[in-house]
């Protein structure tokens, strides 16, 4: 098995801003060393002889037509915005600090 450590574990949840319990870095770190070996055994097989695939069943032209119907204007688009400045949604910043 793939060793991932409970550091690795604690780095990534610090990077995604996630808080974890210290039970949850114990199974996740468990669970993400079985998920690395399980793309190891995938990507042991899959060379240059063997074609990719997206999906099993060949398929073509699966989208609708592109066909122009009722739109909102500007004004009905943000009359139910909390804020904006008249022609953009305003939003606050979501990310605290920078990376």
């Amino acid at each position: 098995m793939s060793e991932i450590t409970r550091e690795q574990v604690e780095h990534l949840a610090g990077l995604a801003r996630i808080a974890l319990t210290p039970d949850e870095i114990d199974k996740l770190t468990g669970e993400l060393g079985h998920i690395v070996d399980s793309i190891a055994k995938v990507s042991e097989v899959a060379n240059a002889d063997v074609p990719a695939t997206s999906h099993p069943i060949p398929l073509s032209n699966v989208f609708r037509d592109d066909v122009v119907g009722e739109t909102l204007t500007q004004e009905q688009a943000l009359a139910g915005a909390p804020e904006h400045d008249g022609t953009r949604f305003k939003v606050s910043a979501i990310l605290g600090e920078e990376q």
